[in-house]
């Protein structure tokens, strides 16, 4: 078989092109449009599988340097960061501490249903928490920081098992949540529950008049932001503390938001940075998608098989008939639902698709904006990192 290497360019020219043909397909087939399937996910399974038919018969494999992915995605959640403001952070208290009791339940619910899954069909309870929160909620990054450790349990191959998982689950994610959030916004009429200021935001934003000196603008704040959250990220490193490497620049992104709207000192361009945050978004999502390595589910055996499509059934209940009834049973409900679906399988990247494919569509939603990003990037890997740590130790 031969290996072809691509740098971070030709990786950054594959994902666009993967992705404008995403956008192309979702024009001319409406049930995705309908279904708010997003467009890099689209193209991105087409040139994943071709890719897989490539491996299967020994033809070609590639092989990516994804570092623009990382930046794409640093960039992404610093526009993110300037969308909070004290004002919305008051608002959404209540709603932060009940997300994070879910987010909580969530995790302790995959391991359980692993456990016993596991157990059902007669085989070891460690190879379920391969498919457990480990993959779900923790992603590929997860996967490989746990696996080692169910291998030192007796486990054969469990990181493969676990980045297997984590593969499956990326792409269940991406596909389950525009539906389910799209099936109840029509089903419930939940139209009518849009909060008046996200409805207004959304109409000054299309009547704004964007200029090249105001994306410039944009750009020079997410640059500042994103440079000084690297000191805000290596001070939380150094308290012991770990989070993703965006959170700092979120973090200085809120304060840059506040400052300029209670001294009007800064003038934040907020539809430009939410322009360039969706592009990059979309961009991310591209390279993460055509980096997929679909044989891996091709390998996976029976038992995991079965291991997974529990987790999926899960993960629906949790989506459709907690998270949204929890959560207010409104609109805002619905598109956090659709991201639970995203980061409870996946990734937050892609539980944030999954509500830009939905809000694209209607309207903003503020709250899950908020919620999203905070729980799935500063709560989500903590958490569960412990309560991983604490079935291991039960099993064992």
């Amino acid at each position: 078989m031969v290996t072809v290497s691509l740098d971070m360019y030709q990786t950054l020219g594959i994902a666009v092109v993967v992705l404008l043909f995403g956008t192309w397909l979702k024009k001319k087939i409406p049930v995705l449009e309908k279904f708010c399937i997003p467009a890099p996910v689209v193209g991105g399974l087409i040139y994943a599988f071709i890719m897989f038919v490539l491996y299967l018969f020994d033809i070609v494999e590639f092989t990516y340097d994804d570092t623009l992915k990382n930046v794409c995605m640093v960039f992404f959640f610093t526009s993110v960061g300037f969308q909070a403001n004290i004002k919305v952070l008051k608002k959404g208290g209540v709603g932060l501490i009940i997300f994070l009791a879910v987010l909580v339940g969530m995790i302790f619910a995959q391991n359980g249903v692993a456990i016993l899954v596991a157990k059902a069909i007669g085989v070891d309870p460690a190879l379920g928490l391969c498919t457990g929160s480990i993959p779900m909620v923790g992603g590929h990054g997860t996967s490989g920081a746990f696996g080692p450790v169910l291998e030192d349990f007796g486990i054969s191959g469990a990181t493969s098992l676990c980045t297997a998982a984590a593969t499956f689950g990326l792409v269940a994610g991406s596909l389950m949540g525009g539906p389910l959030g799209e099936y109840l916004i029509r089903k419930k009429n939940l139209l009518k529950t849009i909060k008046d200021e996200d409805a207004s935001a959304l109409e000054e934003e299309n009547k704004k008049h964007h200029q090249v000196s105001m994306y410039a603008g944009a750009v020079y704040h997410l640059a500042i932001a994103i440079g000084l959250g690297t000191v805000i990220s290596w001070l939380l490193s150094k308290a012991g503390m770990t989070f993703p490497v965006y959170i700092g620049a979120m973090i200085i992104a809120a304060i840059m938001r506040n400052i300029g709207e209670h001294t009007g000192k800064i003038t934040i361009h907020m539809g430009e940075i939410n322009d360039i945050g969706g592009i990059c978004l979309s961009v991310f999502l591209g390279i993460a998608m055509i980096t997929l390595k679909l044989w891996q589910l091709a390998e996976l055996a029976l038992p995991m098989i079965v291991l997974l499509g529990a987790q999926l059934a899960l993960m629906f209940v949790i989506a459709r008939f907690v998270v949204f009834n929890v959560m207010g049973r409104d609109y805002d409900a619905a598109v956090l639902a659709a991201g639970t679906c995203g980061f409870g399988m996946g990734a937050t990247p892609n539980a944030m698709a999954n509500m830009q494919a939905i809000t694209d569509k209607y309207a903003p939603s503020v709250k899950a904006y908020i919620l999203v990003p905070i729980v799935g990037s500063m709560f989500a890997d903590f958490l569960n990192s412990l309560i991983i740590t604490l079935f291991i130790n039960i099993i064992k």
